[in-house]
């Protein structure tokens, strides 16, 4: 469990934080107090969500609605781009999915442009914001900063739905059980690059939960499996976390 402090008064280290939140899903309640934890500041700080904003959870438009409002960076995750491909009708709604609220939204077309205007990744020099992996042949995040989320493409499903891979990037056939080698967390081929400084900030592996090794910050808790919602804060490397109000969705996590 991360341990909480509380925000220091003085007036220089108020200002520009760069705060990473994990998987959302809808969790308006858990993010709300999430913020009011962190004593969040539009005026001074950036917020950034690594992804999955939606689903799952009982309020996604408020989510969405909500961090646009705070001007909220962030990257895409596989929630979001189901989403955007729902709305744009080449895919269907599945069953776990709870986005019909959403979707009949009054607002709905203000807020999907604003969740679509979200990139697949984002960069910092010491940085480098991810949904779920990075390839461990990547440097230049460049082609994948400008991708479309209504178009499939190689490279943006790698980087918002792998767990594992091999040396070369290549995916195991399944993620659970843990598959055997070469298969590896994703991440420990990027902590093993002598030719990388900056650290992956990440989501989307709500199993593994909070994770906190070299060069890499994993931030999926599973707040919509009623664990908790966690923020990073890069400029303390400091974790801030709230509890689940509830379980929202079933889950085979362990206890």
């Amino acid at each position: 469990m991360a341990t909480k402090k509380k925000r220091t008064t003085d007036a220089a280290a108020m200002r520009g934080r760069r705060i990473f939140i994990g998987d959302i899903q809808g969790c308006l309640d858990e993010l709300e107090r999430l913020l009011e934890e962190l004593a969040f500041d539009p005026a001074a700080d950036e917020l950034h969500p690594v992804g999955d904003f939606v689903n799952r959870g009982p309020d996604s438009a408020g989510v969405l609605r909500l961090l646009s409002q705070l001007k909220a960076g962030g990257v895409l995750g596989n929630h979001d781009v189901h989403l955007l491909r729902v709305a744009d009708g080449t895919r269907e709604l599945g069953r776990r999915d709870t986005l019909d609220d959403l979707l009949a939204a009054d607002d709905r077309a203000a807020l999907l442009e604003w969740l679509g205007a979200r990139p697949f990744v984002r960069t910092w020099p010491d940085l480098v914001l991810v949904h779920a992996a990075v390839h461990p042949s990547w440097d230049d995040f460049t082609a994948l900063a400008d991708l479309d989320p209504l178009i499939s493409d190689d490279a943006s499903d790698f980087a918002t739905r792998v767990r594992y891979c091999d040396p070369d990037g290549v995916r195991p056939e399944s993620d659970w059980p843990p598959p055997e080698e070469p298969f590896a967390p994703w991440f420990q081929h990027w902590s093993a690059r002598a030719d990388e400084t900056r650290t992956v900030v990440f989501g989307h592996w709500a199993r593994m939960g909070l994770v906190r090794a070299q060069r890499v910050r994993g931030l999926d808790t599973g707040c919509v499996w009623g664990k908790h919602l966690t923020a990073w804060i890069a400029e303390e490397d400091r974790c801030v976390q709230v509890p689940a109000a509830r379980i929202y969705s079933p889950t085979s996590l362990p206890g």
